[in-house]
C-alpha cells in the first residue's frame, strides 16, 4: 500500500516531515498515501500509537461519531476507513446490529494502531530533536535531526515542509504542582494508578469535564466493594452537560471555523471564554450513569452514601500531611459563598485539562516564528504558521490553533477537513475537495 520499504531508513530529502503521530498526523499520513508525488515521513518518540492510554476506562466511548475516523470525512472510499477496519476484522455485521454511532474508545485506539501498522511513512520510536532552516544551491529547506530514545542512534534528513502534530499535554495549575507524585496525579495517568485508588481510604477528584466525570463514575462503581470515601470538586457552577444538540454541533464544522477565523482576535478570545460547554462539559449519558450509580449506592438510606459532589468549589492549595507526606489537606473555597474550608484525602486526582504544547525541537526557528500579542502562534486560515523567512518553506499546525480557528481545533470530526486543506496546499492542486457550504445555519452576514 505504501511507497516506502518499511525496513528502509528515512529518505534524506522529503517534501513533508511530520513531527508527532497523534490521530491528526496519522490521518494526514493516511490521506497522503493517495498523493504519490509527495515524499512524506512522520516521526513519533513513543514506540507505538497509543491514544490517551491512561483514560481507556472500560465502557467509555468516543465523544464523536465513528465518521470522525482518520479519512472518511475527506475520502469515504479510503482503505484505512473505520468501516474497512471492521470489515477486515470480521466485525461489520456486529457493528451493523449494534446500531450505535459512538464507538468504544478502546476500539478507536485499536483502529488507529491498525492503520499505523499499514503506514510505513510513520516511524515510531524516533523523536525530532532539532529543526533548523538551511539554504544551499537548491534553495532553503528544514534540516531535521532525530534521535532514537534509549539507543543513542540519530538520523538527519531534510524536508521542504513540516507538519506539527504534537497535540496537548496535561495541565496542572501552578498552585497545585508542588505535591504531585504517587498520590497526586493528573487524570491522564488514572489507569496506571487505579489500584492505588481502590486501596485508599479516601479519593478526591478535582475538575469538571468529561475526564473527571468518567473517573468519578468508575470509582463510584467500585466504592461499595472497596469502601473508600469519594469527593468530587469543581470550580464550575455545576455538573453540566456538554452541548450536543444538532444545531449546536454545527459549531464543529468547516463553516464555523471559517467564520470564527475571520473575527478580530480580541473577539475570538471573548467568544471562546463563553463556549466551554461546547467542548468541556460532560456527556448527558455519563451524567445519567453517575446519577444512577449514586442512587444505587444510597439504597437503604443516605447514610450509606459516602460521596460528596460540590460545584463552585476551588482547591486553592494542597498540603502534604502525615509522617510520610502521603495524605493531603485540600484548602478549598466555595466561590459563591466565599467560604473557606479544609478537606483531607489520601488520593487527589487532578482532572484539570490540557494545554497546547510547543515542540522544543523548534527552538532554533524561534527568530522566524510570528506570534500574536499574547505570545501564541500566528496561524493563517490554511493552518500555516506564519514565518518571517519570506521563503516557500511552510510549517503547518495540527490542533494548536484553538485561539485562531475556534472550538473545532481539537475535534476529531474536523481532522480530515484540516488535512484536506493542508494536503491541497502542499500539492498545489485540489486532491481532496473542500466545500464551502456544509451545514444548514449561517454564522455571519454575507457568508
Amino acid at each position: 500500500m505504501s511507497k516506502y520499504d518499511a525496513a528502509a531508513g528515512v529518505p534524506e530529502t522529503l517534501d513533508v516531515l511530520g513531527v508527532g503521530i497523534g490521530p491528526f498526523n496519522l490521518g494526514l499520513a493516511a490521506l497522503l498515501e493517495r498523493v504519490p508525488e509527495m515524499e512524506a515521513v512522520f516521526l513519533e518518540r513513543k514506540p507505538r500509537f497509543d491514544w490517551h492510554a491512561g483514560m481507556m476506562i472500560e465502557g467509555t466511548t468516543l465523544q464523536v461519531p465513528f465518521f470522525a475516523d482518520l479519512v472518511t470525512m475527506a475520502d469515504p472510499t479510503h482503505p484505512l476507513s473505520f468501516l474497512n477496519y471492521l470489515h477486515e476484522h470480521g466485525r461489520l455485521y456486529h457493528f451493523y446490529f449494534l446500531e450505535k454511532f459512538h464507538i468504544p474508545r478502546s476500539e478507536y485506539n485499536h483502529y488507529c494502531q491498525w492503520a499505523a501498522e499499514r503506514l510505513a511513512s510513520c516511524r515510531f520510536g524516533w523523536e525530532a530533536a532539532d529543526v533548523r532552516l538551511e539554504e544551499d544551491r537548491t534553495g532553503a529547506r528544514f534540516a531535521v535531526e532525530a534521535r532514537e530514545p534509549g539507543t543513542g542512534r540519530t538520523l538527519r534528513c531534510y524536508s521542504r515542509h513540516l507538519v506539527l502534530g504534537v497535540g496537548s499535554r496535561p495541565r496542572i495549575p501552578e498552585r497545585l504542582r508542588t505535591p504531585v507524585g504517587a498520590n497526586v496525579f493528573h487524570s491522564a495517568d488514572y489507569l496506571p494508578n487505579r489500584e492505588r485508588c481502590l486501596k485508599a481510604r479516601s479519593v478526591t477528584v478535582v475538575g469538571s469535564g468529561q475526564s473527571a466525570a468518567e473517573i468519578a463514575l468508575d470509582l463510584l462503581k467500585s466504592q461499595q466493594e472497596h469502601g473508600y470515601r469519594l469527593d468530587w470538586f469543581t470550580r464550575s457552577a455545576g455538573f453540566f452537560p456538554m452541548e450536543y444538540s444538532k444545531l449546536g454541533l454545527e459549531h464543529f464544522s468547516p463553516d464555523y471555523t471559517r467564520y470564527f477565523y475571520g473575527l478580530p482576535q480580541e473577539s475570538k478570545d471573548e467568544i471562546r471564554a463563553g463556549q466551554n460547554l461546547l467542548y468541556k462539559g460532560i456527556s448527558a449519558r455519563t451524567i445519567a450513569d453517575i446519577y444512577d450509580a449514586l442512587y444505587d449506592a444510597g439504597a437503604g438510606g443516605a447514610e450509606n452514601l459516602r460521596v460528596r459532589l460540590m460545584a463552585c468549589t476551588e482547591v486553592e492549595r494542597l498540603i502534604p500531611t502525615g509522617d510520610g507526606g502521603e495524605e493531603f489537606r485540600l484548602q478549598c473555597r466555595q466561590l459563591q459563598q466565599d467560604a473557606a474550608f479544609e478537606h483531607d484525602s489520601d488520593i487527589v486526582i487532578l482532572a484539570t485539562g490540557y494545554e497546547q504544547a510547543e515542540p522544543a525541537c523548534l527552538s532554533a526557528l524561534e527568530p522566524y516564528i510570528q506570534r500574536d500579542a499574547k505570545g501564541r502562534y500566528d496561524i493563517t486560515g490554511d493552518y500555516e504558521l506564519k514565518l518571517r523567512t519570506g521563503g516557500n518553506n511552510r510549517i503547518y499546525i495540527q490542533n494548536g490553533e484553538l485561539h485562531t480557528h475556534g472550538v473545532g481545533a481539537p475535534d476529531l470530526g474536523l481532522g480530515a477537513h484540516r488535512n484536506s486543506v493542508i494536503i491541497n496546499r502542499l500539492a498545489g492542486r485540489e486532491v481532496y475537495p473542500v466545500r464551502e457550504k456544509n451545514i444548514f445555519q449561517q454564522f455571519g452576514a454575507g457568508l
